[in-house]
């Protein structure tokens, strides 16, 4: 295990954590997925895995802060849309601009629909924690009807936009590029994305859908 000196103080990331949490409770109620508790989880395991990477852990720790403040500017949208807020955040908490930048990179580069094999080692950490909390067992199950209605998506189009952003990337060897978690979290992660596989299957069977049709005409007669 590696470590590297911080670059950004205790106080300031602190902050932060504060302005990030206080808008999390805000909006909470357009984040059902993507609010502090993805937050606290994905900050929690990215400095883990910086530590262990050699990353600087502040660093990942802010970036992971920040990294889904795209949700609060534009429903189902990309890390980028999120630029402008997050620098706003990062600059009111006291970020030097410089690390600001390489924050909103770090962001960028970790994003799951566009990351490579070969990606600077603070953005690996924050993408590995978030790339867990995605091959969670629990996520389909408890978090994925929420995701379903932060995004405005069917079940449909989510299925298709796991299946096309992850399995690749899972199939070509870096779905984890910390070793120690892709051999811990690996089963979960091929689980899961066998799951979604079966269910962009699934919703594309003409009787399937029927279901899925006739369900939705109940829940909203019910609402």
């Amino acid at each position: 295990m590696r470590t590297q000196e911080s670059t950004i103080d205790h106080m300031i990331v602190g902050a932060v954590e504060k302005r990030v949490h206080r808008l999390c409770r805000q909006y909470a109620d357009r984040l059902p997925f993507h609010g502090w508790h993805h937050v606290n989880f994905v900050r929690a395991k990215a400095a883990g895995f910086a530590r262990h990477n050699g990353a600087d852990v502040a660093v990942v720790e802010v970036a992971a802060l920040v990294h889904d403040v795209n949700y609060l500017v534009l429903r189902n949208s990309p890390a980028a849309a999120g630029r402008s807020l997050r620098r706003e955040i990062l600059a009111e908490c006291g970020v030097p601009a410089r690390i600001a930048g390489w924050i909103d990179e770090i962001v960028d580069e970790a994003e799951m629909a566009t990351r490579g094999r070969d990606i600077s080692l603070e953005a690996q950490a924050l993408s590995d924690a978030d790339t867990l909390f995605k091959a969670l067992p629990v996520t389909p199950v408890v978090l994925a009807h929420r995701y379903l209605r932060e995004n405005g998506l069917s079940l449909r189009e989510l299925a298709h936009k796991i299946v096309g952003e992850q399995c690749d990337v899972h199939d070509e060897g870096y779905y984890f590029y910390n070793p120690e978690a892709a051999a811990t979290y690996s089963r979960w992660a091929t689980a899961n994305l066998q799951l979604w596989q079966c269910i962009k299957e699934a919703v594309d069977d003409p009787t399937v859908a029927e279901l899925l049709d006739a369900v939705h005409a109940v829940d909203a007669l019910a609402s």
